[in-house]
């Protein structure tokens, strides 16, 4: 399913849902469609971000993609 029959899809299931209520098969679908989606933004958001350079204080420039990579793995104790 692409992003635009998803959203599609939350759409009218939201529409049920105030008009005449939902099934439990379709309350799970519409979870299952809205965690996809959030999913789905957060992706393209970290995709974008993770190409954006900054300028450091000191006049360096830093790539945000690679300073989480960075960060990521100090946290892991890689």
């Amino acid at each position: 399913m692409n992003l635009e029959e998803m959203i599609k899809r939350i759409n009218e299931l939201y529409h049920k849902s105030q008009e005449e209520g939902l099934t439990d098969e379709e309350k799970e679908e519409q979870t299952r469609l809205r965690a996809a989606y959030v999913a789905n933004v957060r992706a393209n958001l970290r995709g974008q971000l993770d190409n954006v350079d900054i300028r450091e204080t000191d006049g360096s420039i830093t790539n945000l993609g690679e300073r989480r990579k960075k960060n990521e793995q100090k946290s892991s104790g890689l």
